[in-house]
């Protein structure tokens, strides 16, 4: 079976109104936290690297194409083997990562058109109800738990103003109900030598306007290149710093706009280069957390219908904004409502080498997970789920 580029036939999907369909978590947000281990009550500092549309068999596999990750970096952190996607295809889970919302049907489909979440009610359990891709002021982030206790956070994107014709360097985002952009990358030229390989839907805090409309957001959501300098000191450097590749070193992309290879070959390099300046940060040496994971898993051509597996975990269920479809005109096939077993590498002074875990987490769980280690107030969304399990003692095994 040949893994095909989304990126191709999202245009026609959106055409569609296809929603993916992903599976949530029924609980309500909580006030009340679950007591972290002890280890990780230690942690002030969360580094976050985001990769792309990787199964885990393909990235772990003793043949990977990654074995920077797979093997280096497995030998010297946790490997969570049952880390999984909430849906498909992107940016519904990148939202869920830092809200704990699940999909729209606009979400689910990587919102080619960059709207305003038109927002009707509230299910009992708080979740908005509504379409659209741009929430509310109302609906709250992890940055804004962590403004409500005194931490600090930053987002570091790739590529981001690389063409100021299409993007910001700083908050960069398209026209509000307008469409967007960034959707495919753009080859180097002479008005723009680097090209520009940003992409707005792998950005999650440009989907909140509790983000975006505030002064925080130029000062906040910076391009990658800032990352080294505040890595140098302690209080240069964020409590919470989620880190997006471009599409060609996040591995969505294959011969990439700029000629490189992409898929598990660059974004491998893309770690061989980030991950040694990260672990030599004061940050991450005192009191440091890094967590290498994936968006969601890949997707096959079978008999000619683009197929989701949906392999899920940990009792999600389905939110209140999508549709479930099984197949739209024959092309596309959805046969489960997650996003698959992709695997994560988390690594830490609190961590000992060569750990692994085969507890079942995902985006929820990696929310919660924060949430405690943070001390915010409360969970969000479905990071609230009744019997959600954070990461234990089985990921926090340094003495």
């Amino acid at each position: 079976m040949k893994n095909l580029k989304l990126h191709m036939l999202v245009p026609l999907l959106a055409g569609l109104g296809l929603g993916s369909v992903l599976i949530s978590c029924g609980g309500s947000s909580s006030s009340k936290h679950d007591t972290p281990p002890a280890k990780a009550t230690a942690i002030k500092h969360v580094f976050i690297i985001t990769l792309e549309n990787k199964n885990y068999d393909e990235t772990f596999s003793a043949s990977s194409p990654a074995p920077y990750l797979s093997q280096t970096l497995v030998s010297q952190g946790a490997l969570l083997s049952q880390y999984y996607g909430t849906g498909h295809v992107s940016l519904d889970n990148y939202i869920s990562m830092i809200s704990g919302q699940p999909a729209t049907n606009e979400t689910g489909s990587d919102c080619f058109t960059y709207q305003d979440f038109a927002m009707t009610g509230t299910t009992e359990d708080g979740l908005p109800i509504g379409t659209g891709c741009v929430y509310p002021a109302s609906i709250k982030t992890l940055p804004d738990q962590l403004k409500e206790v005194g931490l600090s956070w930053k987002g570091y994107m790739e590529d981001m103003g690389n063409d100021p014709a299409r993007e910001s360097a700083t908050c960069g985002h398209p026209v509000l109900n307008g469409p967007d952009g960034t959707q495919a990358a753009q080859a180097p030229s002479a008005e723009v030598p680097l090209g520009d390989q940003y992409a707005t839907r792998h950005n999650p805090f440009m989907y909140f306007h509790s983000i975006i409309d505030s002064p925080d957001c130029a000062t906040n959501v910076v391009n990658l290149n800032a990352l080294q300098n505040d890595l140098q000191a302690l209080d240069t450097t964020a409590n919470f710093n989620f880190i997006t590749p471009n599409l060609c070193n996040d591995g969505h992309d294959t011969h990439c706009a700029n000629g490189d290879p992409g898929g598990l070959v660059s974004a491998d390099e893309f770690l061989k280069k980030w991950v040694p300046i990260i672990m030599a940060s004061p940050a991450y040496k005192q009191d440091g957390l890094l967590i290498i994971n994936f968006d969601e898993g890949n997707y096959t051509v079978v008999d000619g219908k683009l197929t989701f597996t949906g392999a899920h975990c940990c009792n999600e269920q389905v939110g209140p904004n999508v549709d479930r479809p099984g197949s739209l005109f024959g092309a596309i096939d959805i046969n489960g409502i997650g996003g698959d077993n992709t695997g994560a590498v988390l690594l830490s002074p609190f961590i000992k080498p060569g750990t692994v875990t085969n507890t079942p987490y995902n985006h929820y769980s990696l929310l919660k997970s924060l949430e405690n280690i943070f001390k915010t107030n409360g969970y969000l969304g479905y990071a609230g789920q009744a019997g959600l399990v954070p990461f234990g003692g089985d990921v926090f095994t340094n003495q």
